[in-house]
């Protein structure tokens, strides 16, 4: 396996080329040909057969992006359930006593921020995101100084 590239705020999304260009890119031009198909066989009254077997083309290059959106979000909510069940635990361990009842005040972008935060800097950082109700993930993650990368996300 190749060396892990550090990562940054600045680096920490992740594309996959081929999922989120190609893959998305080859559905949505399938999905563009079904409708001129359909709208050809319509306009030029092609035989019924025709207009029908190109709706149906219609039909399932639309379910296709369906398919491939809700794959890609179903994985993305079952990744962010398991970061709040690792940070909640992480927090559990590493908050000092008087912050410990709090964590359940913590939404699911907090959470998914905060995991990028060393442990030096976890207690006084979610000490900041509760107290000043910082709730923008972006703005959670521009305060992480100690990045701790994640490079097993979905």
């Amino acid at each position: 396996m190749a060396a892990e590239v550090a990562q940054t705020y600045e680096s920490h999304r992740r594309f996959v080329p081929l999922f989120h260009f190609a893959g998305w890119g080859i559905l949505l031009l399938n999905l563009l040909w079904a409708v001129f198909r359909l709208y050809r066989a319509i306009r030029w009254e092609h035989s019924r057969f025709d207009i029908v077997n190109d709706a149906v083309n219609l039909l399932v290059a639309f379910a296709l992006l369906i398919l491939i959106y809700y794959i890609r979000s179903f994985v993305l909510t079952v990744q962010d359930r398991v970061i709040r069940a690792e940070v909640a635990e992480r927090l559990r361990r590493l908050l000092p006593p008087d912050l410990v009842p709090r964590i359940g005040e913590l939404h699911l972008g907090q959470f998914i921020a905060l995991r990028f935060a060393g442990d030096a800097e976890l207690g006084a950082l979610t000490r900041k995101v509760l107290d000043e109700h910082i709730r923008d993930r972006d703005a959670i993650k521009r305060l992480v100084k100690d990045w701790q990368p994640d490079h097993l996300r979905a």
